[in-house]
């Protein structure tokens, strides 16, 4: 609380001088089937940010809600990246709203009938006040079709109502419309401007993916003219084909359709959904994408060819605070994407898609793609022991050194090529070469194909008590003897894993044995359960010949209520003091665990902790 209220202070008393940065001089216009920005035409590919003004994937081993706001560096590296990507618009997921199992302490924007959370939407502030002065404008959706993040079916089940009632049901109408009118006339708290005066908007959708009667739609596009005569009002169907009373309405400024599936359907849809709307108004795809990459350059060059006007590739997640990326794995072996892409990714061709849409975003509009940016440094996070170093990310970086100083001597790299594009919220670095009783200075530089970055801030001095040793299951390279059936896992299961992408699954009864150099004194085994006989067993020995259950063993359970996804339970088995002379450690498996990731630690320096 203290750090969003911190942030929001420092943002309001710097409001003027972010508006007197905006790059946008005019609203978004149309006429006809074209777009016009800045007094030319304009035509845009870019990726949606679901993330962007709230946080669905916030998914630490320890955590129980993914849901969070996002904070200030979160929302500037996204939209730098979609900057960095040649992109000039983004669209946003929509305005959630409560939901009948929210755990208490959860964030939602709409709380109820003309009841909104003022927190909520200072993040949507700073979105906004972040766009004016990056350059790029923003798609906002009013109400989600589907439940994820509450949308119509809450509404209704706010006047005790099923879902299909959202459409028809005049009270129900009267309480969306409240949050029309409450979104589309506020004031920005961070720069001051009204909504409806801000040109960072491109303009508002009515909805994310909707079945809505058509007269639902006149009705709620009427009114939100009736509020803003500035932006564009663009309809929000789940229908891949286009409307005609959509095409029909003047009220209605853009068309839209979303397409996923077979990419030979979708393509013949988009040509015939074009040459409907050719002359009377601008065709946007919202969403494509979750397709193999020569399907996605099928469907970007198509949009380009045919002369929509614009398309957005879902999705692309940014930077989180902690170190490392939000992830979201969709289905068919597809996720969400992260500029500049990793070898993490390379299971869907992040890399690839990522350069593919960037030279398209820049020739859709007929510009020549710009040379990348040297990234900005870094910002190494405290560090309490040297094998759990994470920093927050520069935009566009594609890989970081780690440079480690003892003693006021000079600096020395101690990880070179080190990417943050693998499992989000675990430490990004390991530095196993430090000495117990010695004391290190650490900093940080981002690389790309450009240039690096200059030094990051300095984090220390960090005295090294015990040696901790750090296996993240990436492969069996760390690992003494094992025995039975084993798989390493990356993408399978992987949502329901918390995206953890370096898991190891074995056979029932198969183990695992770790050998440590120096008595251990401390351990922690992090696995998932996936069914509910699942359990590890720990046991440890001195010489390798004769195990035993190890001393002072307690188990901790991670539990999400959120089971949209199907979330495994988190589990952590640990002990603080497993009793002298302990040099092995073994893991058996029982039932279907997946095991990712296992700490020991050293006996530590007398004294110390």
């Amino acid at each position: 609380m203290k750090r969003i209220a911190i942030t929001t202070i420092l943002l309001l008393t710097t409001g003027m001088s972010v508006m007197s940065q905006s790059q946008f001089t005019t609203f978004v216009t149309r006429r006809a089937d074209t777009l016009f920005a800045e007094a030319r035409p304009l035509r845009f590919l870019s990726f949606n940010i679901p993330n962007l003004h709230y946080v669905e994937d916030f998914l630490p081993f320890e955590g129980t809600s993914p849901f969070r706001l996002p904070d200030a560096y979160e929302i500037r590296d996204a939209l730098m990246s979609i900057r960095q990507l040649g992109g000039q618009v983004t669209r946003m997921y929509v305005l959630s709203v409560r939901r009948d199992d929210d755990q208490p302490g959860v964030i939602r924007h709409v709380d109820g009938p003309g009841r909104f959370n003022e927190e909520a939407f200072r993040s949507l502030d700073t979105v906004l006040a972040i766009a004016n002065e990056v350059g790029v404008r923003v798609i906002i959706p009013f109400v989600d079709n589907w439940p994820w993040w509450g949308g119509i079916r809450e509404y209704a089940g706010f006047r005790g109502l099923h879902k299909d009632e959202f459409w028809t049901d005049p009270d129900v109408i009267a309480d969306f419309k409240s949050t029309v009118r409450h979104l589309v006339t506020r004031r920005n708290t961070v720069t001051g401007t009204l909504y409806s005066e801000d040109r960072a908007i491109f303009g508002w959708e009515t909805g994310n993916e909707l079945d809505a009667p058509y007269a639902w739609t006149g009705e709620i596009a009427a009114y939100i003219r009736s509020l803003d005569l500035n932006h564009l009002i663009i309809d929000g169907p789940h229908d891949p084909e286009l409307d005609d009373d959509a095409l029909d309405d003047p009220v209605i400024d853009v068309v839209t359709t979303h397409h996923y599936g077979d990419p030979g359907v979708s393509v013949a849809r988009i040509v015939a959904n074009q040459e409907k709307a050719r002359g009377r108004k601008p065709y946007i795809v919202g969403e494509f994408g979750i397709v193999p990459l020569a399907d996605i350059r099928a469907i970007a060059d198509t949009i380009l060819n045919q002369g929509l006007a614009g398309g957005m590739i879902w999705s692309l997640r940014g930077h989180a605070r902690e170190g490392g990326f939000y992830a979201h794995y969709e289905y068919n072996n597809a996720a969400a994407y992260h500029w500049p892409g990793s070898a993490g990714g390379d299971a869907y061709n992040e890399r690839l898609v990522i350069s593919l849409m960037r030279e398209r975003a820049f020739r859709i509009d007929g510009r020549t793609p710009a040379r990348e940016d040297i990234p900005e440094p870094p910002h190494l996070l405290p560090i309490t022991d040297p094998a759990f170093i994470s920093w927050q990310g520069s935009t566009g970086a594609a890989s970081y050194r780690i440079e480690r100083q003892e003693g006021g001597g000079s600096w020395d790299t101690v990880g070179v090529d080190v990417e943050d594009g693998g499992t989000p919220f675990r430490p990004l670095f390991s530095d196993a070469t430090v000495l117990p009783g010695h004391t290190y200075l650490y900093r940080i530089c981002a690389c790309n194909g450009v240039g690096e970055s200059g030094y990051s801030n300095v984090v220390g001095p960090v005295r090294v008590a015990a040696r901790t040793f750090v296996d993240r299951l990436e492969d069996f390279s760390r690992i003494f003897q094992k025995e039975g059936e084993f798989r390493l896992l990356s993408m399978e299961d992987v949502r329901k894993a918390k995206e953890d992408r370096d898991r190891v699954a074995g056979s029932d009864g198969s183990y695992l044995v770790y050998k440590f150099s120096e008595d251990v004194e401390r351990l922690r085994v992090d696995w998932f359960r996936t069914g509910r006989n699942d359990a590890v067993e720990v046991s440890v020995s001195g010489d390798g010949t004769t195990f035993r259950v190890a001393a002072g063993l307690s188990e901790t359970v991670f539990a999400s209520p959120y089971n949209d996804y199907g979330f495994y339970d988190a589990v952590a088995t640990a002990a603080s003091d497993v009793g002298a002379g302990v040099r092995l450690l073994k893991i058996t498996l029982r039932g279907n665990v997946q095991v990712t990731q296992v700490i020991a630690t050293s006996v530590g320096l007398p004294g110390k902790d």
